[in-house]
């Protein structure tokens, strides 16, 4: 039956040390994924080396260890059911691996939850995830104000906090009258699964009851169709078989394609997922399809399909809004890394650096600034160094995010806002 359940990628946000490993640790056991034995020793293992408190962390954190402890949690474990849905937590960690999870790969949230701790309030961290979660287009968000009990479940203290938020949610466009503020101790357990005598104050939903809530992610079956081509197979007997997963739109069997940027064209023959075939392809459906008129040289990965109508983007060059993660000097015009886009990795030069923004606010800092830093957030202008598929990310998001790595590290994350597009003929 689990089948059935529609899914949702769940992003667990927040500043570090906020309960963010804790709170996960605790939705797994609370909805049957981990069983008590394991929590059980975990807890014995946390109190022998004096750190009590952190057994539901360990469930996520033993993942580093766990091969020596020989207590098998992988990642599939990641995953737990509610009523309505089955998720999967797109753990973010680090800054770096978030926004490289997040961009590259099937790991789109749909939804955030930001952990945020009573006692501490709103930090450094908690600013940058929620810019970053309306950068990257998580339009979902709910909001645990955990560790309730270290600030004595005082409602004064938790109007504090949600207060903050709302002012910084406002700031970057979010509406907090949308969103659920959840008093709640990820340790103890007040609030996740079932309401808490410790909160009497509270009327709202629990952390459970708000994921329930979500509005379950539309397919983008109305967009133009675009399928990132991941292969390219010849099949004896059929012919050319590029496989790939459809990101928006419609495929259908007899349907009209173009290939960019290899500017080629073609005629759907027949689509096929798991060894049988359909007459049409959704979104999520990963497909090998064949197409009348095109040779196994004429295509490769990176390469975009799209209905000779509305054909993929190419870009001569392209505005973009990145945040710059982790460079170990500075960025300036002519730096020319790796773009990763859909399944296309492509070179690509920054051409003119146009604005900086704060990271905090989205509000323009600085015109023209000379370098970027790790930190910083802009507006950029790029050039891609051969002919490469991108789309804005207002209209087709999913083909419109980037992430850009250099030195095997993800530098920079961005999204697509203009583009000219390439003359092909």
């Amino acid at each position: 039956m689990a089948a059935e359940k529609p899914h949702m990628n769940l992003a667990v946000i927040g500043h570090i040390d906020h309960g963010k490993s804790t709170t996960v640790g605790r939705l797994l056991f609370e909805t049957g994924t981990v069983p008590p034995h394991i929590i059980e020793s975990f807890r014995k293992e946390a109190e022998s080396k004096g750190k009590g408190s952190f057994e539901f962390a360990w469930v996520m954190d033993s993942l580093k260890e766990e091969r020596e402890r020989g207590i098998t949690i992988d990642i599939a474990h990641k995953r737990f059911d509610t009523d309505k849905y089955y998720f999967t937590v797109v753990d973010c960690p680090g800054h770096r691996d978030f926004v490289k999870n997040m961009i590259t790969g099937a790991s789109q949230a749909d939804a955030a939850l930001l952990v945020v701790a009573a006692p501490d309030g709103v930090m450094e961290q908690t600013k940058e995830h929620v810019f970053l979660s309306r950068t990257l287009g998580i339009n979902q968000l709910i909001i645990g104000i955990n560790k309730m009990d270290a600030a004595k479940y005082d409602e004064k203290r938790y109007n504090e906090v949600k207060e903050q938020l709302s002012q910084l949610l406002k700031m970057v466009g979010y509406k907090p009258d949308d969103i659920s503020f959840i008093p709640m101790s990820a340790f103890v357990g007040d609030n996740i699964a079932k309401k808490s005598e410790n909160t009497p104050w509270y009327k709202g939903p629990t952390v459970l009851d708000a994921l329930n809530a979500l509005s379950e992610p539309e397919k983008p079956t109305n967009l133009p169709m675009r399928l990132p081509i991941q292969d390219v197979y010849s099949i004896s007997g059929i012919g050319t078989v590029p496989v790939g997963r459809v990101e928006t739109g419609i495929m259908k069997k007899g349907m009209k394609v173009s290939f960019m940027p290899a500017n080629k064209e073609g005629e759907i023959k027949s689509i096929e997922m798991h060894h049988e075939e359909i007459p049409q392809a959704l979104p999520g459906d990963n497909v090998g399809f064949n197409v009348r008129g095109i040779g196994k040289g004429d295509i490769r990965r990176g390469d975009v399909c799209g209905p000779s109508d509305v054909p993929p983007t190419v870009a001569e060059e392209f505005i973009a809004q990145v945040v710059v993660l982790h460079h170990p000097s500075a960025l300036t015009v002519g730096y020319t890394p790796v773009f990763h886009c859909h399944t296309a990795q492509i070179a690509c030069s920054f051409v003119e650096l146009m604005k900086k923004l704060d990271p905090r606010t989205g509000q323009v800092k600085e015109e023209n600034p000379t370098f970027l830093k790790t930190g910083d957030a802009a507006i950029v202008k790029i050039r891609p160094t051969q002919p490469m598929v991108i789309e804005k990310v207002k209209e087709i998001p999913q083909l419109g995010r980037f992430a850009v790595r250099d030195m095997g590290s993800t530098i920079a994350a961005g999204v697509c806002m203009d583009i000219t597009p390439k003359q092909m003929r």
